[in-house]
């Protein structure tokens, strides 16, 4: 188990869970902890977590049958309001799990993008984030309850009007549609941007104007070194 941080009524309140395939058990807590801390800079408060020792995540659930069972009961117990998985979740895991806890379930790799778009300031970078968020959310989109009715049209006959009888289009199926549409406008921004990039580039090339950069993980300091050195 990994113990919850300080508490706040404000932010959003997680449970963790991980599944140990390889390595030591020490390096899959390890795990678990910089999971933990990538949700406290996302701005959520970690209530509990825990870690299941498996040949593989299970194809359904990402955990097994048991594991789910305890998860939910840790869930409850917390009052806890989603679970990040350690790792990334296929579509089905997705749904196979929030139907099971019943709250809003997200894995790894939305919860880095998540941090990105927080953390992106240029025009180029938040269209790049954004981009990379609707990639991921394009197969994984679900519905529950109202988020499914039938796209209709008019007040007469119960609010189905002309060309709104018949199997009509899901909400879902609209959304999926206008996704793509905002997919297509940002990679055309995307390219267009990166023509001036390149064009910037260039100048800095012909004028010996040198470049630095500072790669590094959330909270590794990348920030207080820059303002550090200058």
């Amino acid at each position: 188990r990994l113990l919850g941080v300080a508490s706040s009524s404000s932010i959003e309140r997680v449970v963790l869970v991980g599944v140990w395939t390889e390595g030591s058990a020490e390096q899959a807590q390890a795990s678990l902890t910089e999971l933990a801390r990538l949700a406290e800079t996302a701005g959520s408060q970690v209530l509990d977590g825990m870690v299941q020792r498996r040949s593989r995540p299970d194809p359904a659930t990402f955990i097994g049958s048991g594991k789910v069972a305890e998860l939910g009961d840790a869930v409850r117990a917390a009052d806890a309001d989603t679970v990040i998985c350690d790792g990334e979740l296929s579509p089905g895991q997705l749904r196979q799990l929030e139907d099971k806890l019943k709250v809003k379930v997200i894995d790894r790799t939305a919860l880095i993008l998540d941090i990105f778009a927080q953390h992106a300031r240029s025009r180029d970078g938040k269209a790049q984030v954004e981009l990379a968020q609707l990639s991921y959310l394009l197969p994984r989109l679900r519905g529950w309850g109202e988020a499914l009715s039938r796209q209709v049209g008019g007040r007469a006959a119960g609010g189905v009007g002309i060309g709104g009888r018949g199997p009509g289009e899901t909400k879902i199926e609209l959304d999926r549609r206008r996704i793509r549409h905002r997919m297509s406008k940002l990679r055309r921004d995307i390219a267009a941007m990166r023509q001036v990039r390149e064009t910037q580039r260039g100048e800095r090339r012909r004028h010996d104007v040198p470049g630095v950069a500072i790669v590094g993980y959330t909270n590794a300091g990348k920030s207080s070194l820059l303002n550090a050195l200058t």
